[in-house]
């Protein structure tokens, strides 16, 4: 190869190589309803990370604009969990872990949804979190509008289970030393 064609080869591959880096840092968030997120558990088991949200919800809306628009988040998200977004006033009713769940009044504005009050233990706020084992056991709850900084970390926390060797307070202290990945 001449000079000429081994730099151009050279030029075209650092081009293909740094897309595709970039295609791989910036995966939005894979979401899914629950009624798929269990499809999927049958055939490869994960944890489950639900965004129990509403339509009225600022602070809900917010966390999609921002929070979960973040790279770390996302990646995060998809290695260790099926992210889900329930409504918590879903009109429809839900099967989740064979249990059948209703909106006791659909027709009624702000009408919580059963499924909702049972995920979050009848603590109703939005946005709220719920993260599942693989097995649909609670792991964690929670509540509020959360940032993105630290909230990458309870991801890493939770999917990786360093929550079964470690206390939150000591991995976030030592994540909070050194710079950030």
């Amino acid at each position: 190869m001449t000079k000429i064609n081994t730099l151009i080869f050279s030029s075209i591959i650092a081009i293909i190589f740094s897309t595709n880096l970039r295609a791989q840092e910036s995966t939005p968030i894979t979401w899914r309803n629950l009624k798929d997120t269990q499809i999927l558990m049958k055939e490869q088991p994960k944890k489950i990370f639900i965004d129990v949200y509403t339509d009225w919800c600022g602070w809900c809306k917010k966390m999609d604009q921002t929070t979960f628009k973040d790279t770390a988040v996302a990646n995060r998200m998809n290695k260790w969990f099926y992210a889900a977004k329930f409504n918590a006033e879903q009109k429809d009713s839900i099967q989740f872990a064979n249990v059948w769940f209703k909106n006791p009044e659909p027709d009624k504005n702000r009408s919580t949804h059963e499924l909702a009050a049972a995920l979050l233990n009848n603590r109703l706020s939005y946005p709220s979190f719920v993260v599942l084992d693989s097995d649909y056991k609670l792991l964690t709850t929670i509540p509020g509008f959360q940032e993105a900084g630290v909230f990458k970390y309870m991801l890493e926390f939770l999917g990786s289970e360093l929550y079964k060797t470690t206390t939150w307070e000591k991995f976030i202290a030592e994540k909070l030393e050194k710079p950030a990945k």
